[in-house]
């Protein structure tokens, strides 16, 4: 089979590198996917970065944690699903629910489990999850990280959204896109960021409620106290990190929750101390991904509400580093797809 690998040791764009695999076979409780489309997170710049995550990768591995395809084989013991059947991969392939544990997170696309870049996929039966015929495969191909990030965001991690709530999506990548439909599916207000009108106006198509362009008004936090008329939000789906979050415990009001994910503002200088937080009786939590449950109910969720994943392009396998450098362009709306 043909798969990307990151390979050891190396970094930058040439740690991802197109080869050929043997096919695997199922062990007892495993499945085989035949990956038809998967799509790429921030955190998958990560690894071909300059220093990547924690230094260079220590063994050769299969790239991304999202995918979707079909069933090709599965083990002599395997109850879950058959062969044929659509199935979409779970970020954390053994975190099936409940709270986090350490020998539950091996994710996906990282030194610790293969991922979905490749045409065929070894993975627990425990990892994938069927989709609904309302999703295409390619749509189904995007929801593992980021929708499952965003839906544990708001109605999982220090409590549940509710239709009075008020919702801070910080940019428009996936999470925040994912975010932004969630929330209004639920009946929620939403402010969203970002430094291009253009963005800000496609988000107003899918339903945000107040638009802030952070580069106008880089004091974003004090508009988004003004839009809330001094009252600030029930939730911030914080993607910045150290560089952002000092304004984030700035629009977060009274009880209210910052769901740290950020990473893409973690080299710039910030202050990081909650200590605001204790004023307001607001709280930090941190968000995990989420498990395989999340990602059904993120797919029972969008069957229901019709809401779609937001697709910007859609590469073919052979093209996948170009992905990588389109998300890196930050010109995206949306995800990226690639169509294996």
């Amino acid at each position: 089979m043909k798969a990307y690998v990151i390979k050891k040791g190396a970094t930058g764009f040439e740690a991802l590198q197109k080869t050929n695999l043997d096919d695997p076979v199922p062990g007892s409780n495993e499945v085989v996917v035949r990956i038809r489309a998967t799509s790429l997170n921030y955190r998958d710049l990560i690894y071909v970065g300059p220093a990547g995550r924690g230094g260079p990768p220590p063994r050769d591995f299969v790239a991304l944690s999202d995918g979707a395809g079909e069933i090709a084989a599965v083990g002599a013991n395997v109850k879950r699903v058959k062969v044929g059947e659509r199935v979409a991969t779970s970020f954390f392939p053994r975190w099936v629910e409940g709270p986090p544990a350490r020998e539950k997170l091996g994710a996906l696309g990282s030194p610790a489990h293969d991922g979905t870049l490749s045409e065929l996929m070894l993975i627990h039966e425990d990892g994938v999850a069927l989709v609904p015929s309302y999703l295409t495969t390619e749509e189904a191909g995007t929801l593992s990280c980021a929708a499952v990030t965003a839906w544990n965001a708001l109605f999982h991690a220090g409590g549940q959204l509710k239709p009075t709530d008020t919702v801070l999506c910080m940019g428009t990548g996936g999470v925040s896109i994912f975010a932004l439909q969630f929330a209004k599916a639920a009946g929620a207000r939403v402010i969203i960021t970002s430094s291009s009108d253009e963005k800000l106006e496609h988000a107003k198509k899918l339903g945000a409620d107040m638009l802030i362009n952070y580069k106008q008004t880089p004091e974003w936090d004090k508009e988004v106290m003004r839009l809330t008329e001094g009252k600030g939000v029930d939730c911030v789906v914080e993607l910045g990190g150290a560089g952002t979050l000092a304004r984030s415990y700035g629009s977060v009001g009274f009880c209210g929750r910052v769901q740290f994910i950020g990473v893409l503002a973690n080299n710039e200088p910030g202050q990081t101390n909650p200590h605001p937080l204790a004023f307001k009786a607001a709280s930090v939590n941190g968000i995990m991904v989420g498990t395989r449950t999340m990602l059904e109910k993120v797919m029972e969720s969008m069957a229901l509400s019709k809401y779609k994943p937001v697709i910007d392009k859609i590469f073919p396998f052979d093209n996948a580093p170009d992905a990588y450098k389109y998300l890196q362009s930050g010109r995206h709306f949306g995800k990226v797809v690639i169509s294996v």
